[in-house]
Formats: structure tokens, C-alpha cells, sequence
């Protein structure tokens, strides 16, 4: 039987290292990014292929894509890597332009061109998109517009890839609050959040289950 391989970014912290950590307990091949090599050294479960780089760089994503064809196929890709933009959070009137750039950047672009990059593995196993949402995207918090306008592209994108890609499963999950550093860094008490490793066991769900493309909630699949 051929062992199954997903590729996960943002791998470090938070969701993204609860994830590879989960899914290489069941026995997966991994191939884990991360910005901060020295902390994606340190998360990376045994056996990973750690390749550290920003999302938003096209030789980085090209060398994921590389170490997907050296793997032999993909089965997954998660795209989780992200980034809140401009902190402390800005109203739309004092949003840095520059700054929501990067944002879609990384949030929107990046996801987008590393399915374009591995669709041909992902194709050939029949497999999964997993991108990494929020309920940003969808509701109006205030300070909120620049990092919720990227993750509402992003389920746009995710909506179309699943209507073109019938053959794969695409799903765009909102995981909740976590008690990670990007909600501390958005000002909020991540300590009252719940841990990654909750939303990580019930986005999971979606991979065993092989549910319909669609946009979930976390707290919905728990």
C-alpha cells in the first residue's frame, strides 16, 4: 500500500505543526515549510521533509513542489501558512496599502500558486486541498477588513478550484479561535482560546471522511 503524503505549510506553531503532527502519528509522509527554519526544524515530527521559506517566494514554492515530485505524489495539500498584515490591527481608512498587499500576497496568491504547482501529483491520486480559512472572511469585525478581504479571496478561489476539479475534494475550514501567536498578536486573550490540537482533530475529520468540497467550521465537525 502506498503511503500517503501531504504537504503543510505554516508547520512551525499553532494549527499547522498540530496538523503534521497528527497526520504523521497515522502514518503519513510529510513535507512541512515554515519561515523560521530553526523553529520548523524543532516541530518537524521525525521523518519530515523540512524545507523553510516564505509562501509568497516562487523558488521556495518551487522547492516544495520539488520535494512533492521527489516523494512520488501528494495527497494533501494544506495551505495554513498566513499572516495578520499590519499589526496592531488598522481600520480600512488607516489600512497601509503596501502592507494588504502582502497580505493577499501570501493569504490569497500563494495558496493559489502551490495548488497550481502540484495539481498535476494531486490529480494523479485523486487527492485534497485543505485552505486554511476564517470567520474573518465572512463577518465584519472591525480592524479586521485587510486579513479578512485575503481570506474571503482565498474562499473564492477555493470555491471555484472545487468546481473546476471535480475529481478532487477542496475544502476551506475555518478552524476558530486557538490559542496561538497570530490571535495573541491580533490583540486578542489566546489564552482562553482553545489549543490548535482541537481544531486540528476535527479538521482532520474532513481528510478520513473524504467529506464534500465545501466551507467548514471546526467547531461544526467536533
Amino acid at each position: 500500500m502506498t503511503t500517503k503524503t501531504a504537504l503543510i505549510t505554516g508547520a512551525s506553531r499553532g494549527l499547522g505543526r498540530a496538523l503534521a503532527g497528527a497526520l504523521a502519528r497515522d502514518g503519513w509522509s510529510l513535507v512541512v515549510d515554515a519561515r523560521d527554519g530553526a523553529a520548523l526544524a524543532a516541530a518537524a515530527p521525525p521523518g519530515a521533509t523540512a524545507i523553510a521559506g516564505d509562501v509568497a517566494d516562487p523558488a521556495h514554492r518551487a522547492a516544495l513542489a520539488g520535494a512533492v515530485a521527489a516523494a512520488g505524489g501528494l495527497d494533501l495539500l494544506v495551505n495554513n501558512a498566513g499572516t495578520l498584515g499590519t499589526v496592531p490591527l488598522p481600520r480600512l481608512a488607516d489600512q497601509p496599502l503596501d502592507d494588504l498587499a502582502a497580505a493577499f500576497a501570501t493569504n490569497a496568491i500563494a495558496p493559489l500558486a502551490l495548488v497550481q504547482a502540484v495539481l498535476p501529483a494531486l490529480r494523479e491520486r485523486g487527492g485534497a486541498v485543505l485552505n486554511i480559512t476564517s470567520d474573518a472572511a465572512v463577518e465584519g469585525y472591525p480592524g479586521w477588513g485587510g486579513y479578512g478581504a485575503a481570506k474571503a479571496a482565498l474562499e473564492q478561489l477555493s470555491r471555484v478550484l472545487a468546481a473546476e476539479e471535480p475529481g478532487l475534494a477542496v475544502w476551506w475550514a475555518d478552524p476558530g479561535e486557538m490559542n496561538t501567536a497570530m490571535l495573541r498578536d491580533a490583540g486578542e486573550d489566546a489564552a482562553a482560546a482553545p489549543d490548535p490540537a482541537e481544531a486540528a482533530a476535527a479538521l482532520l475529520r474532513l481528510v478520513a471522511e473524504r467529506r464534500p468540497s465545501g466551507r467548514y467550521r471546526a467547531g461544526d465537525l467536533r
